[in-house]
């Protein structure tokens, strides 16, 4: 599964990067507006900075304007996947978009069926939010799942980004249902190498090296 990082916080994706733990990058208006920076400037360092996918979300909500946002956006960098939401609007600028040969990312999905219009309109990525649905007591791995079965069952290559991650254990869910992809903060990748039985098991450990009064350098 490919991590991508949920954030417009630079030193962020460079400390991810450095690391091999990131494959592209989710950008959305309101991580535009916690990073405090222009979108055109921050999309662009960020595009140059990662060799996978960038997604950069237009604001317009009707189909003629969305194509002229996102134009601008896939102008940026070779690698700038254009956000659209999942509306008839959006979808018709996902058709557009795609047919010009722009990697088309379709958010704020919230249904199976949804998800198998965006794929027939040509998506390069689908991001279900799971953390949503699951503020409204609906299953959001459900979704997930109900998607690959979908997508598997007609060889759609539109590839599944689980979304809204909030914890470790959706990541896990998210890999283990077969999601293409997961986008999540960089708190929540850090999280993932954390357990408390390896805090436990390297106090031990170190606790008895103390005792051998050895060093090895």
């Amino acid at each position: 599964m490919k991590f991508f990082a949920d954030t417009a916080e630079i030193d962020e994706i460079a400390e991810l990067a450095a690391l091999g733990m990131v494959d592209g990058v989710t950008t959305n208006p309101s991580l535009i507006l916690k990073s405090g920076r222009d979108i055109l400037e921050v999309t662009r360092e960020i595009a140059g900075m990662i060799d996978g996918p960038v997604s950069a979300e237009v604001v317009a909500t009707e189909a003629e304007a969305m194509l002229e946002e996102g134009r601008r956006l896939a102008a940026i960098a070779p690698n700038i996947a254009v956000k659209l939401p999942l509306t008839w609007d959006g979808l018709r600028a996902c058709k557009a978009l795609a047919s010009e040969g722009t990697m088309v990312n379709v958010t704020l999905c919230f249904s199976a069926n949804q998800a198998l219009l965006a794929a027939k309109a040509g998506a390069t990525f689908i991001s279900p939010f799971i953390g949503r649905l699951d503020d409204i007591n609906i299953d959001g791995m459900e979704l997930i799942a109900d998607i690959r079965t979908i997508y598997d069952n007609y060889g759609f290559e539109t590839q599944i980004l689980a979304a809204s991650i909030r914890s470790v254990n959706h990541m896990k869910e998210a890999a283990l249902i077969g999601a293409d992809v997961a986008t999540a903060p960089p708190s929540v990748i850090r999280r993932m190498a954390a357990h408390p039985l390896t805090d436990k098991g390297l106090a031990a450990f170190l606790a008895d090296w103390e005792k051998t009064g050895q060093k090895i350098v």
